[in-house]
């Protein structure tokens, strides 16, 4: 059902099944490509004659194993867009793979986990990342090799992300510029902003990532790398609290655990810390990604259980000229389990 003859008219986007142990090497794959490319693999579709029974969005559902949600998730990418061809491909999945999920439906675990902070979701996430979402995470952002294929092109587009904002500031002296890295994970980026000088604030909701962030600067000051004039300070505390005035404001890969109704006011409150600087990144909202997100909640690896929001790119950017900020230079990342839109802002 794909077509690859033609790479610049064709979007691929590789949508896997992450840590169902009861599932037989089920994968799912979704290729978006205008009608031109639809028509030159027509062909091949009719040679290979399938069930006059399964028309295309149908086909494709029952190798995602025909449950309700899976069907109605490929019908809607049948239906993307005037001008656009899908084709969904998948490998069959172990019988009773239905009922498993159900059982492992993510917004069931995500409400259990709510209940558990009496309905506070920002308590809810601080929770997941301080156990068993740390475990996972800390990996994902570590060096370690006990990472699956999703796990590991994750890690490598978070790290092309960190990449581009090193880039965008390699021409700055970072000596004495002070930075407030929001949201800071286990350091990928705070930790080499530190070592080119600068004097960072680096926080985190969860304490569990910000004390494995303090831990990785201390191990690289310790193999040798130069240490700052002023030492990285590691704080946990929830965005909101974070607090000061900077020269640079950095929030990398934290958007996408606020809802769209908090967005703004998160956008205003890291733009209150700015005095110049303001980069952040967020999962944006297209059809092609919201539909592939809502497939990957069909297939919940175990440890994956906080909500996840897409964001579109003219409500963020809208936030930011409100907050006295434009928009100077913007970057998309782009793996196959990765997205990411990168924004460089300047105080107006």
């Amino acid at each position: 059902l794909r077509s690859s003859r033609d790479p610049p008219l064709i979007e691929r986007t590789l949508v896997t099944i992450d840590s169902m142990s009861t599932l037989t090497s089920c994968v799912a794959r979704a290729v978006v490509a205008p009608k031109a490319a639809a028509k030159r693999s027509a062909a091949a579709k009719k040679a290979a004659k399938p069930s006059p029974a399964l028309p295309a969005g149908a086909f494709a559902a029952a190798s995602l194993a025909a449950t309700p949600a899976a069907f109605a998730a490929t019908e809607a990418i049948s239906q993307t867009a005037d001008g656009v061809g899908v084709a969904v491909g998948g490998a069959v999945v172990v019988a009773g793979a239905a009922g498993l999920l159900i059982a492992a439906d993510p917004n069931k675990r995500r409400e259990d986990m709510m209940s558990e902070t009496g309905g506070d979701e920002a308590a809810s996430v601080r929770n997941y990342f301080d156990t068993e979402g740390f475990n996972r995470w800390k990996k994902i952002y570590g060096e370690t090799d006990e990472v699956n294929k999703v796990q590991l092109d994750i890690r490598e587009g978070h790290q092309q992300t960190v990449d581009k904002i090193l880039d965008w500031t390699a021409g700055i002296d970072m000596t004495g510029k002070t930075v407030c890295d929001a949201g800071c994970g286990t350091g990928s980026l705070a930790i080499p902003l530190a070592l080119r000088g600068a004097s960072v604030s680096a926080s985190d909701i969860s304490s569990a990532m910000v004390g494995e962030a303090e831990v990785r600067y201390n191990e690289q000051v310790k193999a040798g790398a130069k240490a700052p004039a002023v030492a990285p300070k590691f704080e946990a505390l929830g965005l909101e609290e974070c607090s000061g005035k900077y020269d640079v404001v950095t929030c990398i890969d934290v958007m996408i655990h606020y809802p769209t109704d908090r967005v703004n006011g998160m956008i205003d409150h890291l733009a209150s810390l700015s005095d110049d600087k303001l980069i952040i990144s967020f999962a944006p909202k297209t059809l092609a990604y919201s539909i592939l997100k809502r497939i990957g909640e069909l297939f919940p690896g175990p440890s994956k259980a906080t909500r996840a929001y897409l964001h579109a790119e003219e409500d963020v950017e809208s936030a930011l000229n409100a907050a006295g900020f434009k928009v100077t230079r913007r970057e998309m990342t782009a793996t196959s389990f990765y997205f990411s839109r990168l924004l460089e802002c300047q105080r107006v």
